[in-house]
């Protein structure tokens, strides 16, 4: 069963895409929308939340191309909010640069800095940065070896095909030793999460729609493939989409308004599900929207932190177009009221979450084999 410890120690974060918010009825301008997220990375930290990221998108409506300077940017105006990246397209970034730019963003941070890096479900940093989206999982894995051989290592002899050789290269401003907290972002392929435990890395689930509990599948398999690579147990952290309001008739129809047409964009450029009236009802009662009332979306988040063994849970709250009152008021209600009663409704009721009590190499006992 949990422990007291375990209920403590489990995490909640607000990731941001950089969403264009309203002020007035008016689209904010990028400048607008950038101070934006400074203010409301200050107020995920007064509310007492432990991570606020932010992503990598390259699309019209987002400003959150250039992500660790905006962390930088947030990281002169907090103080103890951890600062880091709800993903960062791993495939199409230099991972020399990478290492700099947020070994700088955790030196100004004072060690507040982390990662999640991913393949990248939008890909439009294929193009824009001359990659051919046709090698997307052999650049990924080469990057990947790279990057965590610079963060692992004090010095690196290395050659690939993706980028020139390094030659016995020792990086500055450097990282503290082993690096920053980094996780593998994956939405829903097996083959990622092994790879996450294969290099030992702590997995971050994207849930982005249907049943969040048939995650609980690849959360079992990410156990079974840490003790196949007799590596020690990692936390598993899911990142969903939601929004939090007084009521959740208030909830429900504010979201509405913004959600069907970005659902609506995506279901004509990437065949994502159309976003009728009732598939949205579903997602809200069952699927992977957290849209509700404080209560509603605690006992929702409780419920899948079991189903899951989640040590971690990051909200997206930002959707674009969305006042940006009511994006700080959905802030607000999940620090002060959605958390602490997460962690009350798992004192009352612990389950079986995180499979406490069981070690990676007991979880593998008859489970399927898992193999690199």
């Amino acid at each position: 069963m949990i422990t007291a410890t375990q209920i403590r120690d489990l995490e909640f974060g607000v990731n941001s895409f950089g969403d264009v918010a309203t002020d007035g009825g008016r689209p904010q301008s990028d400048e607008e929308a950038l101070l934006l997220l400074v203010d409301e990375a200050q107020l995920a930290e007064s509310v007492g939340l432990d991570s606020f990221s932010v992503g990598e998108h390259y699309r019209e409506g987002m400003v959150d191309s250039a992500t660790p300077v905006i962390l930088a940017g947030i990281a002169q105006a907090t103080s103890t909010v951890r600062l880091g990246t709800s993903v960062t397209v791993l495939s199409t970034q230099d991972p020399v640069r990478l290492y700099q730019q947020f070994a700088t963003v955790d030196g100004l941070s004072r060690g507040r800095t982390q990662l999640v890096l991913g393949r990248a479900s939008a890909i439009e940093s294929f193009s824009l940065f001359g990659y051919d989206i046709e090698e997307y999982e052999q650049i990924f894995e080469e990057k990947l070896d790279l990057f965590l051989r610079l963060m692992r290592e004090d010095r690196v002899t290395w050659s690939g095909r993706y980028r020139p050789p390094l030659d016995d290269v020792r990086l500055h401003p450097r990282m503290p030793e082993g690096g920053i907290p980094t996780w593998i972002g994956v939405g829903g392929s097996p083959d990622s999460v092994v790879r996450a435990a294969r290099h030992g890395l702590p997995l971050m689930m994207a849930v982005i729609a249907g049943r969040p509990e048939r995650f609980a599948g690849h959360a079992e398999l990410y156990l079974r493939a840490l003790a196949r690579f007799e590596r020690q147990e990692l936390p598993i952290g899911q990142h969903s989409i939601g929004f939090i309001a007084d009521s959740d008739e208030e909830a429900k129809n504010t979201y509405w308004k913004y959600w069907r047409p970005v659902v609506a964009a995506l279901n004509e450029e990437r065949g994502f599900y159309p976003p009728t009236a009732e598939r949205y009802e579903t997602e809200v009662s069952t699927g992977a929207l957290y849209v509700g009332s404080p209560e509603t979306v605690s006992q929702k988040i409780a419920s899948i932190v079991r189903a899951n063994h989640l040590s971690r849970f990051d909200l997206k709250y930002d959707v674009r177009h969305l006042p940006r009152e009511a994006r700080a008021h959905s802030i607000r209600l999940f620090g002060e009221r959605v958390v602490p009663r997460v962690r009350e409704l798992l004192h009352e009721n612990p389950g079986d979450w995180r499979l406490t009590g069981r070690t990676p190499a007991e979880i593998v006992k008859g489970g399927r084999a898992v193999h690199a």
